[in-house]
């Protein structure tokens, strides 16, 4: 067996992204010590380490074992790989404290993500008002020993994470750990305000909410309006809600934006408590009576009107009409505001894409362990490998291409890749085989100039076999300040509408940071394939 051999390779640019960004050392400095002796893996090596295991495909605790007996990708990953046993050891011993402090650290790997972007790219984040979007998801679990779960409403032993996530970045800025049976409703406001804590303060505009019928309570919106938040959250359907639908003049409904057979209107109409401008949005889509089903337990049945059902089941009629509702306090003062708030928020999907990744593309469609503590921090291990996965491929432009990656395809093109790793004179050459694309050489090219602070950049190799320093990073820079305030600069999810406005805010500055110089990796790319001899 070729030890210097390796499948993995491209967590060399996980590895590097995490000294560009410090993302140990933040880490550390917010979670504090989990051990009394300094020696072996800190709390920040630890989530590291987890969340790189998850990058690279593994989606349970033995995997680190896996990782850990490929030599050659173990120098090329950010921390060592702790043996399985020892990291869910190390992980039982995160307290409320250090878990607040695992959340605290999003926030500083934010703004130093965000002074890194390119000056478009951060101009969009930096000037457009941020969209927090809420969800939970259950993840089933087995095993009658496992703690801090439940049985959910359709009789899944479950856990379920509560996460709050910026849309446009594709960022979870705050999150929690339910059992299956816990309402989320009396802990959404607080999480909303801790990812409100974790917006970077370069971000100029004010941000708005989007939530599912799930998180329907007059303390979150009342909350919202606190913050200076103007909120969208999907109404559950309710006999005064139909009286308003009910009310609606045919007249007053407009085409929809990107759905066929749609039509959007609002109403007065808003729940008793709630903030003042509070007012309904009501979708109604037209169903063919034929895709009815006759089942009672169909989910498309209860959106319909009583009446309209049954003269549709019947054949009286040969469509319905499925009907939502959506309560919000966004301003809009005409049909085509109405249209772009409906528009707007059907962009929900987002958080249920970042849902999705962290389970398929991460390690979280499963709780690994009977204590509650190791399993809070296995999540936060697979929302930071989403974190990774993201920053990653917005600071090399990877996701410029064909859109941003999950995590399956990221694997498949740019970290489980053979390499071999060589070392000479205390560096490391990492030489990559022909045919391969050129996405981790110049995913490396493109992380090299985050050596130094954003205004503080020097020359450095620009082909692919440059060498990279790993050495911890520098100074950041302070965001640059807001532009003045002017309409119509954002537009929620690709879309302008005059109803989303920006006003400034105070930016601030981050500090500065050093450490010592790490040992080098040089990357040698693939030699060019020659054509064959006629």
């Amino acid at each position: 067996m070729d030890r210097s051999l390796t499948g993995m390779a491209g967590l060399v640019a996980v590895a590097e992204l995490v000294d560009r960004l410090g993302v140990v050392e933040a880490l550390d400095d917010q979670v504090g010590p989990v051990k009394q002796r300094a020696r072996g893996l800190s709390g920040g090596e630890l989530l590291v380490g987890l969340a790189s295991a998850q990058v690279a495909g593994q989606a349970t605790l033995s995997g680190l074992d896996r990782l850990r007996s490929d030599e050659a990708g173990g120098l090329l990953a950010a921390v060592p790989f702790a043996p399985s046993r020892t990291a869910a050891r190390l992980a039982g011993r995160f307290g409320l404290a250090q878990l607040a402090g695992v959340e605290g650290a999003v926030g500083v790997l934010a703004s130093r993500w965000l002074a890194r972007l390119p000056a478009q790219r951060r101009a969009e984040l930096v000037t457009g008002r941020p969209t927090i979007d809420l969800d939970s998801s259950d993840v089933e679990v087995f095993g009658r020993k496992k703690r801090g779960v439940a049985y959910t409403y359709e009789g899944k032993k479950a856990g379920r994470p509560l996460l709050a996530s910026w849309a446009r970045a594709g960022l979870v800025l705050a999150a929690d750990l339910l059992a299956g049976d816990q309402d989320v409703r009396p802990r959404a406001a607080g999480l909303l305000a801790r990812a409100l804590s974790n917006l970077p303060a370069a971000v100029c505009a004010p941000p708005l909410l989007r939530a599912d019928s799930g998180f329907f309570t007059g303390e979150l919106a009342r909350a919202a309006v606190a913050a200076g938040v103007d909120f969208a959250i999907a109404a559950p359907r309710n006999s005064a809600l139909w009286r308003a639908y009910a009310a609606v003049e045919e007249n007053a409904w407009t085409d929809a934006r990107d759905m066929t057979g749609a039509q959007v209107a609002a109403s007065s109409s808003a729940p008793a408590g709630w903030p003042p401008g509070t007012y309904t949005v009501i979708r109604r889509v037209k169903v063919p009576a034929g895709e009815i089903s006759a089942d009672p337990r169909s989910r498309r049945r209860r959106t319909i009107p009583k009446d309209q059902l049954t003269l549709a089941l019947d054949g009286v009629v040969d469509h319905a009409w499925a009907v939502s509702f959506i309560v919000t306090n966004i301003p809009a003062n005409d049909p085509d505001g109405i249209v772009a708030v409906e528009h707007w928020f059907r962009g929900r999907a987002d958080i249920e894409t970042r849902i999705k990744d962290a389970k398929l593309g991460a390690g979280l469609r499963h709780l690994p362990s009977a204590d509650s503590a190791v399993n809070q921090v296995w999540m936060w291990a697979a929302i930071l490998a989403g974190w990774l996965s993201t920053m990653l491929q917005a600071l090399t432009g990877f996701d410029q291409h064909a859109g941003r990656a999950h995590g399956d395809r990221l694997r498949h093109e740019l970290i489980l890749i053979p390499g071999r790793v060589t070392r000479h004179a205390g560096a490391l050459t990492l030489r990559l085989p022909p045919g391969r694309d050129q996405h981790l050489p110049t995913g490396l090219d493109r992380l090299a100039p985050f050596r130094q602070p954003p205004d503080q950049r020097i020359s450095l190799p620009t082909t692919s076999s440059g060498p990279w320093t790993r050495r911890r990073p520098g100074a950041t820079a302070g965001p640059s300040p807001c532009p003045p305030p002017r309409d119509n600069i954002n537009k929620p999810e690709k879309e302008r509408s005059p109803i989303f406005h920006q006003t400034n805010r105070t930016t601030g500055g981050s500090r500065s940071e050093s450490a010592p110089a790490q040992p080098t990796t040089r990357v040698q790319p693939p030699p060019e394939a020659k054509a064959p001899e006629p």
